[in-house]
This record gives structure tokens, sequence and C-alpha cells, in this order.
């Protein structure tokens, strides 16, 4: 069983930053990093959305084009720590964000195919 905890939302303005992080734990004798991960984002009423993933240990990123050139997974296996950095937010953007670990290999673009997910984390950006 993983379990795991995402930090680093709030209210923030357009046109600014934000670092999310997700905290793993555990990992039941596999590495973090070891996990296909992603970060989903999901408005009242909709299904989850794909932002970022990560596998193979951070060596493969898939960024959505709908998101690209603004959103950047990342990780930090010593810390078993999953992030997404965001630049030049946007209203459109405000939502919780989720990040979600799966058994399986390879970059997951599924929400289905994740076995473990985060609480999540409410981002809000004003305009």
């Amino acid at each position: 069983q993983v379990h795991l905890v995402e930090s680093g939302g709030g209210l923030v303005r357009a046109g600014g930053s934000l670092r999310l992080s997700c905290a793993g734990s555990g990992t039941s004798g596999r590495t973090f990093s070891s996990y296909a991960m992603g970060w989903f984002r999901q408005v009242a009423g909709n299904e989850r959305v794909l932002v970022a993933a990560t596998a193979w240990f951070g060596l493969e990123t898939y960024i959505p084009n709908s998101v690209k050139g603004r959103f950047s997974i990342s990780s930090d296996s010593a810390k078993n720590t999953l992030y997404l950095h965001i630049d030049n937010l946007r209203p459109e953007d405000s939502a919780v964000y989720f990040c979600a670990a799966s058994e399986k290999t390879g970059i997951i673009t599924t929400p289905i195919e994740y076995n473990y997910w985060g609480q999540g984390t409410q981002v809000t950006v004003s305009s």
C-alpha cells in the first residue's frame, strides 16, 4: 500500500508560479521513483485530467500539449517526493490537484490505471 500526501496548493494570482509536492510512503520495498507517477487535476463535476506523468525512475516524462511549456514534473527519490511545477498560472488552472502512483511501468495517462491516490490539494488562481 502506497500513501500519498499532496501539499503546496493555495490562492495565487494569475501569472504566478506554484510548486506542488506529493510525499510518498509505504512503498512496500519498492523505491518511490520506480512507480509510474502522475499529476491530475479535477474541477468539480468534471473528470480528472492528466497534467503530467513520469516513469522509469524519472527518466521519462510526459506533459500534455494543453499545459506544455507551463507545467513540469520532477521528483526527489531521496525524499520520496514528486513535484509539479506550474508557471504563468491562469484562472483556468484552478482545480484540485491529485498525485497518483501506478504499479504498472511506463507513462500512464488514464486515471483507472493508477492504484494509489492522494487526497488532493486545492489550487485557486485569481485574475
